[in-house]
């Protein structure tokens, strides 16, 4: 066995401590100047080279298998550049040029043509270099778009906040997001600022008007969703849990300036009763004595229609602190949600509506604990009848004639050229019914 020299030993030795000192010495010198950069708020002008450093490979993955909606994530360092509504994941391992490229419409209505028209396509691609990051984010991004049917409250808040209380539930519980939207328009971001704060309490980055490369540790493009106002099957977060994220935008504002102040302990139950425009539609033509009646019954009567110019905040303090409200099948009843769990709600049901009314509104409002009461119309009632023979199918078997195809001409029938003139006798008992509901319900909850 060959004899180890103990002076080239300890010489290799001092050697070695020397290098791993000097190492150190530049680590911690790099760490400092890294630390101790300038730095806007959350802005920091790193290479993805300084960030991705020490990491593991990153991922790429879109779930196309679903009807409603298609979903991307980018696990890992993500930089965004609005210019080109393009999502980079620079990963120095990748050789070559980008190795993948997705394409998606963060919508969840992909199975219908006409609003997806209108929705712009996202591109995610990867590779070894990406533009240049401007302003990064420590939090993960959800990146959807607000175009489509956006405008339309229903559609709002069905194709819009709730999937998107789906998404951050079952991929971000608990932890805090940036909200990445396309078609943010003005009008959307100041109708909605509070509910939007809610979900985030970043600033928007709005893919149409940013100008600068966003820099994020992950991104979620798209949303979840699961029906007609509903949530994910088996979920511990139920529509009850959305409603109090409402309260928690919308309520506690005290703005009661343009309808009565809130109702006293000795006042009698409040109804609001929806109004509809003239000429859309589904018009109650004898509303006035629809209103008399009930308040005949006891009801003090808030005749409400939801306009541009009244601000969801005054929507929330008049309904929130009712006991009951009544509209026609429409838009505007998914006002219904600010409802408190126990009050009333009565949906008036054209011809032709049925499964329409009850997915909407019905099964909603029994889910957050609504007492919910459905006054279908008779065939006598509708002003469909002066256009169609009672034995037309379109009368007659609506179900029949609609069959699987709720087409815009079906939709046209049923809810462009229908108008109800209701049975005021028969009315009058589902308002008495609506009334003991809501008698009771104020009597426990004020």
């Amino acid at each position: 066995m060959r004899k180890r020299n103990p002076a080239a030993t300890a010489t290799v030795f001092l050697a070695l401590i020397t290098a791993f000192l000097f190492v150190f010495e530049i680590n911690l010198s790099s760490t400092f100047r890294l630390s101790s950069a300038p730095t806007q708020g959350k802005i920091r002008r790193l290479t993805f080279g300084e960030q991705r450093r020490g990491k593991a490979k990153q991922v790429i993955s879109c779930d196309r298998s679903h009807e409603k909606y298609d979903l991307c994530s980018i696990t890992g360092a993500t930089v965004v550049d609005p210019a080109t509504s393009t999502f980079f994941l620079v990963d120095p391992t990748i050789s070559g040029p980008g190795s993948i490229v997705e394409k998606i419409k963060p919508y969840p209505r992909k199975w219908e043509n006409f609003p997806m028209q209108r929705i712009k396509e996202l591109t995610i691609t990867s590779g070894p270099s990406g533009p240049e990051c401007e302003v990064q984010h420590n939090s993960p991004a959800i990146v959807f778009s607000a175009g489509g049917y956006t405008g339309n409250v229903f559609h709002d808040f069905n194709d819009g906040f709730i999937p998107l209380f789906i998404t951050i539930n079952s991929i971000y519980k608990n932890q805090d997001v940036v909200l990445v939207v396309s078609k943010a328009r003005d009008w959307w971001l100041n109708r909605y600022k509070n509910l939007l704060h809610v979900f985030s309490s970043h600033p928007i980055v709005t893919l149409d008007n940013d100008t600068s490369t966003h820099c994020f540790p992950s991104a979620t493009l798209g949303l979840m969703s699961y029906g007609f106002m509903a949530l994910m099957p088996n979920s511990s977060q139920t529509l009850l849990h959305f409603r109090g994220l409402l309260d928690k935008a919308f309520g506690h504002h005290g703005q009661y300036s343009i309808f009565n102040p809130p109702p006293k302990s000795d006042s009698p139950p409040r109804l609001v009763f929806m109004s509809r425009s003239k000429g859309i539609g589904r018009e109650i033509l004898n509303q006035d004595e629809a209103v008399k009646v009930a308040k005949e019954i006891g009801f003090d009567v808030i005749l409400f229609e939801p306009t541009g110019k009244i601000s969801l905040q005054q929507a929330y303090g008049l309904i929130n602190s009712s006991h009951a409200m009544v509209g026609m099948h429409g838009a505007a009843l998914t006002h219904s949600l600010f409802l408190r769990p126990g009050s009333a709600f009565m949906q008036v049901m054209p011809i032709g509506i049925d499964w329409v009314g009850k997915m909407c509104f019905g099964e909603p409002a029994r889910a957050i604990g609504i007492q919910y009461i459905e006054y279908k119309i008779k065939v006598e009632e509708s002003s469909l009848v002066e256009k169609y023979d009672k034995n037309d199918m379109v009368i007659k078997e609506p179900a029949s004639f609609q069959g699987r195809n709720w087409s815009s001409d079906v939709m046209k029938i049923y809810l462009k050229e229908q108008n109800v003139k209701l049975d005021l006798v028969r009315f009058r008992d589902y308002l008495m019914e609506t009334y003991s509901k809501a008698k009771t319900f104020m009597e426990k909850m004020g």
